[in-house]
C-alpha cells in the first residue's frame, strides 16, 4: 500500500510530519508517490535539514524573498512536479534553515501545488522524542498531522542514545499529546520500522492504545524504506445489524425467531459484540420494533449495543443501512473509518470472520471487503468510509449491493474455508433445514 493511500491524501491537503526519526524519508517517499499519481507537490520544513537531504528533491528553491520565490515556483512545478522550498543555508553550510509556518499557510492559501508536505519537527535522527515548549512548529493550515515513532525504540532504555529529550519523554502524559493540533487536522500517528523482527505484536498493541484516544483518526504501521511502505492502517470499525424489516418472505418476525437458545437477532448482535476489533455495535429497529427491542434488551441495557430507530423502514433495507450508519458515527469512540453490515438472518457470522474482514481492510484500504467461498461472494460486507455518503442516497431494498455493483473493481476479498457465509434464512423451510443441520 502507498503511504498517500494510507493517509487518504487529497488535493489541498497540508501534511505535517512530527516526532521521531524517519520524517525526511517519508516526506520524499510521499512526494514521489503523489507526483507519480499526477499531482504537484511542495515539500518544505519548519525545522532545519541537512543540505545533502535537500538534494533528494528533483528541484529546490530557497526562500530569500517571497516575491522572487512565487515568481519562480510555477515554472519549477510545471517542469518537475515536486519542488522543495527551504530557508537560507546556515553559516556552517551543512544545514538549510526552516521556513516560517506562516509562509506555509500562505503557500496553502495560494494553492500553488496540489499537496504540501512539511517536516515540522527535528529529532536528531532518533526514533522517539518529546517536544520542547516551542515544538513542533506546525503550520495552522495543516490538515493531516502525522506523528512518527520508530519502533526500534521498543525494548531500548529511555536515554539520550535512543530518544530526543528523554527527560521530557519520561514526563509526558496522555493529556500532553497533540496540543499543537488545530481543530481541522486529522491526527494520524505513523509507526515506522514495523518490518523489524518480532515487532508486529507490539506494534498492534501500540496501535490499539493510540486509538483509545478519541482525537486519533487512524494509525499507520509502516516500513518507510521498503517497496510497499504502508503495511497496515489501524482504525475504528462499527458493526451494524440490519434488523428493521418485516421479513415478509418468512411470514412472521424472523428477527425474534429462536436460534440456539436466544432470538436470532440477539445471536447475531452477540457475535458482533464479541469481536475485539469492533469499536461500536448498532442494531436497527423498525417493524414491530418493541418486539425486536425486547429481544435485544439484554445487550442494550449495559450500553454495549446501540439501537437505531428507523422510521421509514418500509422503504427498504437502504433506509435501515443509512440510519444504522448515522447511529454508528454518533456513538463511535472517535472518527469511524469502516462499517460492516450484518444481516439478522445470517447466524453463522463469527467474531473470527469479522476480524478477518477488518484485517483485510487494514492491509488494503479497499472500498469494500467481503468474504468469499468457492469463488462466490458472501456476507457480511465491510464498507470503507469513502462509501459512507453513498448510503444516504440509496433507495429501495438493496442496501449496499448497488454500491458493490458499481464499484466492484475497488473490492477486496477474504477467502473463507467454509460455505456458511453463503447461507441465510429467508423462509420457514430454510429455518427448519438450518435448525436440523440439513443445508
Amino acid at each position: 500500500m502507498r503511504i498517500c493511500d494510507a493517509l487518504r491524501i487529497r488535493p489541498g491537503d497540508v501534511v505535517s510530519l512530527v516526532g521521531g526519526g524517519g520524517k525526511t524519508t517519508i516526506m520524499f517517499r510521499l512526494a514521489a508517490e503523489l507526483t507519480a499519481a499526477g499531482m504537484t507537490v511542495i515539500t518544505t520544513m519548519t525545522t532545519r535539514i541537512f543540505v545533502g537531504q535537500m538534494e533528494r528533491a528533483p528541484a529546490h528553491l530557497l526562500l530569500r524573498d517571497e516575491a522572487s520565490l512565487f515568481a519562480a515556483l510555477p515554472a519549477a512545478l510545471a517542469e518537475h512536479g515536486h519542488v522543495l522550498v527551504g530557508g537560507r543555508i546556515g553559516a556552517d553550510r551543512e544545514k538549510v534553515e526552516g521556513v516560517p509556518p506562516e509562509f506555509v499557510d500562505r503557500l496553502a492559501a495560494g494553492r500553488w501545488a496540489d499537496v504540501i508536505i512539511v517536516e515540522a519537527d527535528g529529532s536528531r535522527r532518533l526514533p522517539f522524542k518529546a517536544p520542547a515548549a516551542h515544538e513542533p512548529v506546525v503550520p495552522a493550515s495543516t490538515s493531516i498531522l502525522a506523528p512518527l515513532v520508530g519502533l526500534d525504540i521498543l525494548g531500548q532504555p529511555l536515554d539520550a542514545n535512543h530518544a530526543h529529550r528523554p527527560e521530557l519523554v519520561a514526563a509526558l502524559t496522555g493529556a500532553s499529546e497533540g496540543e499543537s493540533i488545530t481543530a481541522a487536522a486529522r491526527l494520524v500517528p505513523f509507526l515506522n520500522k514495523v518490518d523489524l523482527p518480532g515487532i508486529q505484536q507490539d506494534a498492534h498493541e501500540l496501535a490499539k492504545r493510540l486509538l483509545a484516544h478519541a482525537n486519533v483518526d487512524e494509525v499507520i504501521l509502516a516500513a518507510a524504506e521498503t517497496e510497499a511502505p504502508a503495511r497496515e492502517v489501524w482504525d475504528r470499525t462499527a458493526a451494524i445489524v440490519l434488523a428493521a424489516g418485516q421479513a415478509s418472505r418468512f411470514g412472521s418476525l424472523k428477527q425474534v425467531t429462536p436460534w440456539r437458545g436466544k432470538p436470532l437477532v440477539a445471536h447475531v448482535a452477540q457475535q458482533a459484540l464479541s469481536c475485539a476489533d469492533i469499536d461500536t455495535v448498532v442494531a436497527t429497529v423498525g417493524a414491530e420494533r418493541e418486539r425486536v427491542k425486547g429481544a435485544l434488551a439484554p445487550y442494550a441495557a449495559d450500553g454495549g449495543l446501540t439501537l437505531a430507530r428507523v422510521e421509514d423502514w418500509a422503504e427498504g433495507q437502504s433506509r435501515s443501512a443509512a440510519a444504522g450508519l448515522r447511529a454508528a458515527l454518533a456513538t463511535a469512540s472517535g472518527p469511524l473509518s469502516a462499517a460492516v453490515f450484518l444481516l439478522a438472518d445470517q447466524p453463522y457470522v463469527t467474531p473470527e470472520l469479522l476480524s478477518a474482514l477488518i484485517q483485510r481492510h487494514r492491509e488494503t484500504r479497499a472500498l469494500a471487503v467481503a468474504p468469499r467461498f468457492d469463488g462466490k461472494r458472501g456476507n457480511p460486507v465491510l464498507f470503507d468510509r469513502r462509501s459512507f455518503p453513498l448510503f444516504e442516497v440509496l433507495a429501495g431494498d438493496e442496501g449496499g449491493r448497488s454500491i458493490l455493483r458499481e464499484r466492484e473493481g475497488e473490492m477486496a476479498f477474504v477467502d473463507w474455508p467454509t460455505g456458511e457465509i453463503l447461507r441465510d434464512i429467508d423462509t420457514p423451510e430454510d429455518y427448519d433445514a438450518e435448525s436440523a443441520g440439513r443445508r
